[in-house]
């Protein structure tokens, strides 16, 4: 599981920040969290391929979350994209880009599939063979989700020696692979757990975009890998978070605490600061696993 920052600032793009947007790489798959402007400068940047992008999600409707999203839908056009492209987002979304594009004239020679949020209960709304998604329904000034990304449970891992010992020829391997007993041609009855490993552990990845101190997320979240939550504001500004309902580092790293996640990564910093060195030394006082997040920085967690 590899997490891409491409922007993790507040507000307005700057020369030296970008505002939030971020790719997720996890069982082959690329998933586009939040699009701001300069995401296409970013993914750019940071050498990510176009078109291994095949579904965007967007947390809400705030243009420092998704006033990059029009360009990339174009530049893909650009780009003469063939495959299909899914957007997760608040209802409206739709109605937003479809109008950019009718009044611009521009058509996509892709399919564009939009797939409207409006539930204000976790659901899923992504899964295939390899990944789960669910929404996290935050709270903040408009309509907003979070998002969690769960790996399903792979295949068991063939303990090589015990196959080789009972001579099992290769066209059982996806089988045993799969959990099931094999039969011996002289009647005999091998257990799996006699002939696989449990399989690697499946991972999580919670995205917490703009919210106010939440506990109510707690039971959706619990015991993530990785955490990315908001810290928008210092504990010294916790009057601010309250009225613009965001969030402070000590309040995400109180949910991670609580959630019980390893792993704790804060983001979405008011540019008002000069050093977001503060944000880990206040956070870690509560939750020691944290990270900061960073434009272009990597995070790597296979």
């Amino acid at each position: 599981m590899k997490l891409t920052i491409l922007g993790c600032y507040a507000a307005t793009p700057r020369t030296i920040t970008n505002p939030t947007s971020q790719v997720l790489e996890i069982r082959n798959r690329m998933f586009l969290i939040d699009c701001a402007e300069g995401t296409q400068v970013q993914l750019r940047r940071n050498k990510l391929r176009f078109s291994k992008i095949n579904h965007i999600f967007i947390s809400h409707l705030h243009g420092d979350h998704f006033y990059g999203l029009i360009g990339l839908i174009s530049t893909f056009m650009l780009l003469n994209r063939q495959t299909d492209l899914n957007v997760y987002g608040p209802k409206g979304i739709k109605e937003l880009i479809l109008l950019q594009l009718r009044l611009g004239n521009s058509y996509t020679g892709y399919n564009l599939y939009f797939h409207e949020l409006e539930s204000k209960e976790s659901k899923v709304i992504f899964e295939d063979e390899k990944v789960v998604v669910k929404t996290i329904p935050l709270k903040h000034r408009i309509y907003t989700n979070g998002f969690l990304f769960q790996e399903r449970v792979g295949d068991r891992k063939l303990n090589i020696e015990a196959v080789n010992k009972h001579t099992i020829d290769t066209c059982y391997f996806q089988k045993i692979k799969n959990g099931k007993d094999i039969t011996l041609e002289n009647g005999t009855v091998i257990p799996n757990i006699e002939l696989t490993f449990d399989p690697i552990p499946p991972k999580s990845y919670a995205f917490c975009s703009d919210t106010l101190y939440d506990e109510s997320i707690i039971p959706i979240i619990k015991n993530a890998d990785v955490l990315y939550h908001e810290s928008t504001f210092l504990e010294t500004e916790a009057d601010k978070a309250e009225k613009t309902m965001h969030s402070t580092a000590k309040e995400a790293a109180t949910i991670a605490l609580k959630a019980n996640v390893k792993q704790l990564i804060l983001g979405h910093y008011s540019t008002r600061y000069s050093d977001i060195e503060h944000f880990k030394n206040e956070a870690e006082v509560i939750f020691s696993n944290t990270l900061l997040a960073d434009d272009g920085k990597v995070f790597d967690f296979d």
